[in-house]
């Protein structure tokens, strides 16, 4: 999933990355793989704190995602951050290559894992990365079914045993470094 969230992340950054003047030529494929890694650290980090409902809904949604959204402005933000601080961008060019280049990635993975047509992407896939595979073998674009999902034990399936099952997955990719060891590797780190 990693190689192919860089990817989208370079279609979306020539605009606000290879043309923009306050990035260096030489810095640009860093700063994509920064923009991979915010995007895919922000969306574990949701997931790893309970946040499930919210990263689903962004998924679910109607509207684009934008700075509206609580996630997408978290991401965001961590984004603005890592730019002053590893790129020494100041605040304006870091806010506003941030507020143009993540709602647009997100937007388009969105898409891409709405489009039946467009096999790239997929929640199942998408979740699954994030999760170390906690959710392997269901099927997260069409749940809540009934496939023993009781993990809290009280007779019955709801978000709640989704949540945990995904946040405890989350966690444990985290702490043995599985997507930080992975993007590492990736951007050579």
């Amino acid at each position: 999933m990693l190689d192919q969230l860089m990817q989208l992340v370079r279609e979306n950054a020539q605009d606000t990355v290879v043309a923009n003047p306050a990035i260096p030529n030489e810095q640009n494929d860093a700063v994509i793989g920064e923009a991979t890694h915010t995007i895919a650290d922000g969306l574990q980090s949701a997931l790893a704190s309970g946040n499930v409902k919210e990263v689903m809904g962004l998924f679910n949604g109607n509207s684009a995602p934008d700075g509206a959204n609580p996630l997408v402005n978290g991401i965001q933000g961590n984004f603005i951050k890592n730019l002053m601080e590893k790129f020494n961008l100041n605040s304006g060019a870091a806010s506003s290559l941030a507020g143009s280049l993540i709602p647009s990635v997100l937007g388009s993975l969105v898409n891409k894992t709405k489009d039946p047509n467009d096999s790239s992407f997929s929640l199942d896939g998408i979740i699954g990365s994030l999760t170390g595979g906690s959710t392997s073998g269901f099927n997260l674009g069409g749940l809540l079914g009934k496939f023993g999902l009781d993990k809290d034990g009280d007779g019955d399936v709801d978000m709640q045993d989704l949540t945990a099952m995904i946040s405890n997955g989350a966690k444990q990719q985290q702490s043995s470094g599985g997507l930080g060891g992975l993007l590492g590797s990736l951007f050579g780190k």
